[in-house]
């Protein structure tokens, strides 16, 4: 196909990492972002072989390990006695055996680098503080409209999150569904903490109605704490809602000494909670010369660790469909067909796991004894996955 222009609704790591692959490709792009992240927002990010292998292929491998930690391993664990119920290999195993490996990172930094890259190549260009109001289809191209003017390409991709405007643009206003679960979030300084009293993993805590996970990220300086409560009288969304230290005390009382001892030396002027939203895997995706990515067609809950590699997996695979077929049209039909049962799988998983890991009881004994073999399941289909040859059904 001949060199595009192609417009992107969203600056996120989606958004940019899409504008990467495609530059690479010799298309123009240009991104439109209605505001510019603060390299500060956000917390971590776990960042598997099948996102990080699409990355390492945009030449991004020695900024991700200028910035990033590489775990050794994941574990869970029980919320009061500490127990070990399953570990599985990270490190250089995971590397060896997926050609990639497996980062903690803060979104912060992953933005900023992602940014980077885009700021230096020339077929990229950025627009921010645009809202698109609207767009239209017409000929041979796409035309989208916003208070400073309007904007023509030969495709437009909405990567522009769970409140996607280009969604709602094409298949009408779809409220998403509180799930009843409430996540609290940290960034606990490293030199607080007793040395090596926080294992160099991805740890997560399995209790009765909640759990809680943490792991080092930005080269082992921070470690990042993120805690699911159940909880049915909090549904504010924002990511910059203020908790409060004594809730999230009291919400996790009785559980381990390292859990406690990470949200006593966290800053109790900076603990955020945000109720956790999902949507049903979408039936279409997109129409004509119109598609989404990442969040805006399959936002995805946490407890999969999925969220980003996902969206990253859609840019790699929308690029390739760009480059083998013969039309745009047919391009993004082919990318959606591609993508759909992936993501539905980690968006069906995600969801399946929010209520594993809060089992109790009897159900908690039969998770035990089945951890580590499903978990090894789950991460073979997961990170041998290669999207950047992902062309054909």
């Amino acid at each position: 196909m001949r060199p595009l222009n192609v417009m992107i609704v969203g600056g996120g790591i989606g958004g940019m990492t899409l504008s990467l692959c495609l530059a690479q490709q010799g298309h123009q792009v240009s991104i439109f972002e209605r505001a510019v992240m603060d390299s500060d927002a956000g917390a971590g990010v776990q960042l598997s072989p099948n996102g990080a292998r699409v990355l390492h292929s945009l030449g991004l491998a020695s900024a991700l390990e200028g910035c990033a930690f590489l775990p050794q391993g994941g574990q869970f664990r029980h919320f009061r006695s500490g127990r070990l119920i399953a570990q599985t290999a990270l490190g250089a195993q995971v590397a060896e055996r997926y050609g990639a490996p497996y980062y903690h990172i803060h979104r912060g930094d992953l933005h900023h680098l992602l940014l980077q890259a885009v700021k230096l190549s020339p077929n990229i260009v950025r627009h921010a503080g645009v809202s698109v109001d609207n767009f239209e289809q017409h000929g041979r191209g796409v035309e989208i409209k916003f208070s400073q003017g309007v904007q023509r390409g030969d495709l437009l991709v909405g990567a522009d999150g769970i409140h996607s405007t280009i969604r709602d643009l094409l298949w009408g206003a779809q409220p998403p569904h509180f799930t009843g679960q409430v996540a609290w979030r940290t960034l606990v300084p490293a030199a607080r903490l007793p040395k090596n009293r926080i294992r160099p993993m991805a740890s997560v805590w399995w209790g009765p109605g909640k759990h809680f996970v943490h792991y080092y990220v930005r080269r082992g300086e921070l470690v990042n704490c993120v805690c699911v409560v159940e909880k049915s009288n909090w549904q504010v969304e924002s990511w910059s809602s203020k908790g409060d230290y004594a809730e999230l005390k009291k919400d996790f009382a009785g559980w381990h000494d390292d859990v406690q001892h990470l949200i006593d030396q966290a800053d109790h002027q900076s603990l955020y909670k945000w109720a956790l939203y999902d949507r049903a895997p979408m039936s279409k995706w997109g129409k004509g010369r119109v598609t989404l990515l990442g969040d805006a067609c399959h936002p995805t809950l946490p407890f999969m660790a999925q969220g980003a590699a996902m969206a990253i997996e859609d840019a790699a695979v929308l690029t390739a469909c760009v480059k083998s077929a013969a039309g745009v049209a047919e391009a993004l039909q082919r990318y959606e067909k591609l993508r759909r049962p992936r993501t539905a799988y980690v968006q069906r998983g995600s969801r399946r796991h929010a209520r594993v890991f809060h089992l109790s009881g009897v159900g908690a004994w039969m998770r035990n004894l089945v951890a580590a073999k499903a978990g090894e399941r789950t991460a073979s289909r997961l990170f041998a996955y290669d999207a950047r040859a992902a062309t054909k059904f």
